[in-house]
C-alpha cells in the first residue's frame, strides 16, 4: 500500500506542481508526518523532489520529471475520464482506486493531450443524479462491509455467507457460490447459485457479509450478459401481478422500491410518470399503491382498481363526520 502512496504522492506534484505537507495529506487521507517520510523516501530514491521554504512554499518535482504513455489517443483518455467522472466512478465500491488510476494515466500522457482534456471533459456529462422531471437517482445504503467482502468473494472465486433479509422477512444466515456482481439503475445484484440453484441477492439487504475459505463451485468463464437477461426474463414470467399506473414523478423511486421488477417506465408530463409494474399478488399491489395516496393511480387491472376502490370506502364511512 505504501508503493501506491509514493506514485500517487508523485502524479498529485506532477499534476498540481508545489503542494503543502497538509494539502497532501488530505488528499491521501494521511497524516503529515507520513507525507514527510515519504517524501524523504522518494528523495532517497532519487525521485528529483525538493521543499520550498517560507510562507508560500512546499514541495514541488523538479520540472520535466515524467514519463509518456504515447499509444493513448486523445480520444481514448476523454472516454476513460467522462466515465470516470459520472455515476460510474462509484460502481462496485472502486471508487478509490479509480481515481488513483486515473491520475497515473493523465500523468504518463504527453503534455499536448493534457492541455485540454481536462477542460474538454468538463463539457459532457454521464449518467447525472437526476434527469429532466427532476428525478433524483436514490443512492444504495449498504451495510459497512459488505461491498468488500462480496466483490473480493466473487473476484477470487470463494464462497460466502451472509445475513439476508428478503422483504417482509426475518434476517437469515446463507451461503452461496458467486458467480458476478451486476448494477442496475443505482442498485447492485450479487448473482450466485445456493445447492446448485440460480439466486439473486440484493447487496442493500444483506446485513453483514464474509469470505469462506472453501473454493465456490461456478462456471468458468462466464457470461454475466447472457446471465442477467436470462434471469431476467425468467423473473418476470414468473407468477407476478403486473400492473400499470401513473404516479407522480416526485414519488417514483418510492412506488419502484416497493415493487418486485419494472417492467416499463414513460414519462406523461413534467408531473407524472406512466409505469408498467410486477408485485407479488394483488394484496402486495394494493397496500403499494395506498401508500401514495392521492400520487398514484392504477389504470389496470380493474382487479386492484376495485380492491382500493373498496378500500377507500369503507375507511370513508368509518371516518364520516359525527352529527
Amino acid at each position: 500500500m505504501r508503493a501506491d502512496r509514493l506514485v500517487a504522492l508523485v502524479l498529485l506534484l506532477r499534476r498540481r506542481g508545489r503542494m503543502t505537507a497538509t494539502e497532501l495529506a488530505g488528499e491521501l487521507d494521511v497524516s503529515t508526518r507520513t507525507v514527510l517520510r515519504d517524501i524523504e523516501a522518494l528523495s532517497t530514491a532519487g525521485v528529483p523532489v525538493y521543499a520550498d521554504r517560507g510562507r508560500y512554499g512546499g514541495f514541488s518535482l523538479l520540472p520535466g520529471f515524467r514519463t509518456e504513455l504515447t499509444g493513448l489517443t486523445h480520444d481514448e483518455a476523454l472516454a476513460l475520464l467522462v466515465v470516470a467522472s459520472g455515476r460510474g466512478r462509484d460502481v462496485l465500491g472502486l471508487a478509490s482506486p479509480l481515481a488513483s488510476g486515473m491520475r497515473k494515466i493523465i500523468d504518463a500522457l504527453p503534455e499536448d493531450h493534457q492541455a485540454t482534456l481536462d477542460q474538454t471533459a468538463r463539457r459532457l456529462l454521464v449518467e447525472p443524479a437526476a434527469d429532466l422531471l427532476s428525478r433524483r437517482v436514490v443512492a444504495e445504503d449498504l451495510a459497512d462491509g459488505v461491498m468488500a467482502e462480496v466483490r473480493r468473494a466473487v473476484l477470487t472465486g470463494h464462497r460466502l455467507r451472509f445475513d439476508y433479509a428478503a422483504p417482509g422477512a426475518t434476517s437469515r444466515s446463507r451461503t452461496v457460490d458467486p458467480i458476478g456482481l451486476v448494477t442496475v439503475r443505482g442498485r447492485t445484484y450479487l448473482l450466485a447459485t445456493r445447492d446448485g440453484e440460480d439466486r439473486t441477492y440484493r447487496l442493500s439487504r444483506m446485513a453483514c457479509a464474509e469470505v469462506l475459505s472453501e473454493p465456490a463451485d461456478r462456471p468458468a468463464p462466464v457470461d454475466l450478459d447472457r446471465i442477467w437477461a436470462e434471469r431476467t426474463a425468467r423473473f418476470l414470467s414468473e407468477g407476478h401481478l403486473p400492473v400499470v399506473l401513473r404516479v407522480r414523478s416526485s414519488r417514483l423511486e418510492e412506488l419502484v422500491e416497493t415493487a418486485r421488477a419494472v417492467r416499463a417506465e414513460e414519462p406523461e408530463s413534467a408531473d407524472w410518470v406512466r409505469v408498467d409494474l410486477s408485485f407479488d399478488d394483488l394484496r402486495h399491489a394494493v397496500w403499494a399503491a395506498w401508500q401514495l395516496g392521492e400520487d398514484v393511480e392504477v389504470l389496470s387491472p380493474d382487479e386492484v382498481r376495485s380492491a382500493l376502490h373498496e378500500r377507500a370506502r369503507v375507511v370513508s364511512d368509518r371516518h364520516r363526520p359525527r352529527e
